[in-house]
């Protein structure tokens, strides 16, 4: 069996809706974002479709040189990388190409109620690491998730390993 590599990055561009949500949580980063490359050529999330609009949200393919990341250049994120089995992450592959293809939208009510651990789902609906626990929920590992996710849980997941820390453009 051969293992794959995937990454989960979190970050904190310092927009003011990051702000407003470590405010709520505490923590030190507000979003979070899955890659199946290294190089996080293949980054996606949910956040601002337009880095200059933050009341449009969806599904959007992010990257360390465009988008939100390259407005907000003094972005702190951490990565984290984590093994999974060759069919996992052909499922992974594949569940991306289906978000590529459909409409979504952003989750606002659901990321404003978080603070209070209810989940609020809708139909082709996701917050940032809302999205990021389905794609890891759609593997065969069980990574104890809590059910109402914030960015800094994926901090616990056991087989992770933090390969970089700092300015997410010094990546």
């Amino acid at each position: 069996m051969n293992n794959k590599k995937i990454y989960i990055i979190l970050s904190f561009s310092g927009t003011f809706f990051a702000i407003l949500i470590r405010l709520f949580t505490g923590k030190e980063y507000s979003h979070s974002s899955i890659a199946l490359d290294k190089e996080l050529n293949e980054m996606y999330s949910f956040g601002r479709l337009k880095p200059y609009n933050p009341f449009k949200g969806g599904f959007v393919h992010e990257g360390i040189h465009h988008g939100t990341f390259n407005r907000f250049k003094k972005t702190k994120a951490k990565i984290l990388e984590i093994d999974v089995s060759e069919d996992d992450y052909n499922k992974l592959s594949d569940e991306l190409t289906n978000f590529k293809n459909g409409v979504w939208k952003y989750n606002y009510l659901g990321v404003l109620l978080y603070p209070s651990k209810k989940a609020i789902r809708f139909k082709n609906r996701f917050y940032c690491s809302e999205f990021v626990k389905h794609m890891l929920d759609l593997t065969n590992t069980n990574f104890e998730l809590p059910e109402v996710v914030k960015p800094y849980d994926f901090n616990s997941i056991e087989n992770s390993n933090v390969i970089y820390e700092g300015i997410l453009k010094n990546y």
